[in-house]
């Protein structure tokens, strides 16, 4: 069966979620800073990963 609408932005949302906090501990990057990248971005990990140590880098 085909996921609603309802469950899939709630399956988007929480995918986001789970991305933002996983960068927050592989890169040190703020919350914030890593809520920014994934609207910027989306959620592909590798672009998301490439950028946020980039930010990091830029904060050191």
């Amino acid at each position: 069966m085909a996921e609603s609408k309802q469950e899939r932005g709630e399956r988007v949302q929480a995918e986001k979620q789970f991305r933002v906090r996983f960068l927050v501990r592989e890169t040190g990057i703020t919350e914030v800073q890593a809520r920014d990248l994934v609207e910027m971005i989306g959620i592909d990990a590798n672009s998301l990963l490439r950028e946020a140590r980039l930010l990091a880098s830029k904060q050191s």
